[in-house]
């Protein structure tokens, strides 16, 4: 591309999911339940776990953060989308586009940070019960989620910065309803050759890297169940790992669905739609998750509400 052909960006066009103005009420009503749904859920949870000290807990701390996280990860792109719909504008500054995706990339990947910690608690947990309060101290419970935002803000800033250098042409419709970073890197007239590479290279050595301790944790407790002789014992350790389990394949599955799929497969829609899962349904779901199959969340929750009815 020819540096003539270059321009100074001010700002990119978010095309959204779709540009049928007869859906885009439907998409504005459904899109907002989703985002109250999953603000209110996530938020119940932090206020369950927050306010009743039998949560107190290493699993409720890790599971406190993972729900503040979900309603800030949500909220990055979100709110954004329903003022586009609402305002008829899908215009989105250069700046803007840049804050959103670095704070995209950084709650994604604080996401994947406390999934893999959570797995690390429960092995501990059923593995070693005896230890579980000496090894799982509340100071390295504090320091392992201290660690997994600043690692989590080095990598979004990282890719920050080097989607900054790259340069733009005139085409800047971005065929999704955020800045996503492989479309930016695709968006792009000036060579992406060392911004592929690493995120490549990031990605492979972070999703790998976690998912490889998530599923080592969990063949160990797979193998400590195995070995227990209590058919009552056994049903209990997997039942303080199942919702955990669960959010874990949601997460995963919904990401490798969308990026490893066959990009031959793809409209110039569908990239954005499949991204829905993760972005907006999953963290949609997991307060669902935890809360359906956790006595002790429900039992908090109901000691919040009853509380709340006799100070009213």
């Amino acid at each position: 591309m020819e540096p003539g052909n270059l321009t100074r960006v001010s700002e990119f066009v978010l095309l959204g999911l779709s540009e049928e103005p007869d859906l885009q009420p439907l998409l504005f009503g459904l899109f907002l339940s989703m985002y109250l749904i999953t603000v209110l859920g996530n938020l119940l949870i932090v206020l369950a776990v927050s306010s009743d000290s039998h949560l107190h807990t290493p699993m409720y701390f890790f599971l406190c953060n993972l729900s503040f996280v979900d309603i800030c990860f949500t909220s990055t792109t979100v709110p954004k989308m329903l003022v586009n719909i609402q305002t008829q504008s899908k215009v989105i500054t250069y700046e803007g586009c840049i804050t959103q995706m670095y704070f995209f990339i950084l709650f994604v990947v604080l996401d994947n940070f406390l999934l893999t910690v959570m797995a690390y608690d429960r092995f501990v947990a059923i593995c070693h019960p005896l230890n579980y309060t000496v090894i799982m101290y509340p100071w390295l419970c504090g320091q392992l989620v201290l660690v997994s935002w600043i690692m989590s803000a080095l990598i979004s800033l990282l890719y920050s910065l080097m989607v900054q250098r790259l340069s733009f042409c005139a085409d800047l419709q971005i065929p999704h309803f955020f800045c996503e970073l492989n479309q930016m890197i695709q968006l792009a007239c000036s060579d992406t050759f060392v911004n592929t590479l690493v995120l490549y290279i990031v990605t492979v050595l972070l999703g790998g890297g976690s998912l490889a301790g998530i599923l080592y944790s969990y063949s160990k407790i797979v193998s400590c169940i195995r070995a227990m002789s209590s058919a009552q014992g056994k049903y209990k350790a997997f039942s303080t790992c199942a919702s955990h389990l669960s959010v874990v394949s949601l997460f995963y599955l919904t990401i490798l669905g969308v990026y490893l799929s066959s990009p031959a497969a793809h409209n110039a829609y569908s990239s954005a739609t499949a991204s829905v899962l993760y972005t907006v349904v999953t963290p949609m779901l997991n307060p669902f998750m935890y809360s359906l199959r956790n006595k002790d969340i429900k039992g908090a929750l109901k000691r919040s509400f009853v509380m709340t009815v006799q100070k009213g």
